[in-house]
């Protein structure tokens, strides 16, 4: 097998990202400590021409030298915002009609493989890598999506969950628009 080129790949430049059409998809980081996971969050977003990342709390902000490593750029084409409080930006989303999400284990969660995306913009929420998503944003969203685990340690690195939750949800979106 040959490996694709940088041509065959039609990458496009950042501002025709920017003008692109963009999946209703916000991704909210809650007190991420580690920059490199927020440089993923970014690098995510971007490959799958998601809405915005949005970073509270302790999460560290561009430019920081941890999340140039991991997003190679996408920190340049990927919307952002700060907010202090996760809560007041999941307040905020809520106001602009979005449905907030958090992805954790909590009792009556819906499996990832069942969500179904709502008829709105969709906001989800990751949390601490120690800590996970913070209670008082637990109050305040409306509903868990929870990744299906059998080992041992039932945790994942939160820039894996990011890519199992955003594949899934993008799989599902794409579904959505062929049918429609």
């Amino acid at each position: 097998m040959q490996k694709r080129t940088i041509d065959d790949l039609q990458r496009i430049n950042v501002e025709s990202f920017k003008n692109q059409e963009k999946i209703p998809l916000v991704v909210i980081l809650d007190n991420v400590r580690s920059a490199l996971n927020v440089g993923s969050a970014f690098r995510t977003a971007d490959a799958f021409a998601l809405e915005s990342v949005i970073l509270c709390g302790i999460t560290a902000q561009p430019p920081h030298r941890e999340i140039l490593k991991t997003a190679l750029g996408a920190d340049q084409s990927v919307d952002w915002r700060y907010f202090e409080d996760t809560c007041d930006a999941i307040k905020h989303f809520q106001n602009q009609g979005y449905q907030v999400w958090a992805v954790e284990q909590v009792k009556d969660s819906t499996w990832l493989q069942d969500f179904i995306w709502p008829e709105v913009p969709l906001c989800i929420v990751f949390g601490n890598e120690v800590d996970g998503v913070s209670d008082e944003v637990m109050e305040l969203v409306n509903g868990c999506i929870e990744i299906p685990q059998f080992g041992t340690k039932h945790s994942l690195n939160i820039s894996v969950s990011m890519g199992i939750v955003i594949w899934e949800l993008f799989k599902k979106k794409e579904t959505l628009k062929k049918n429609q």
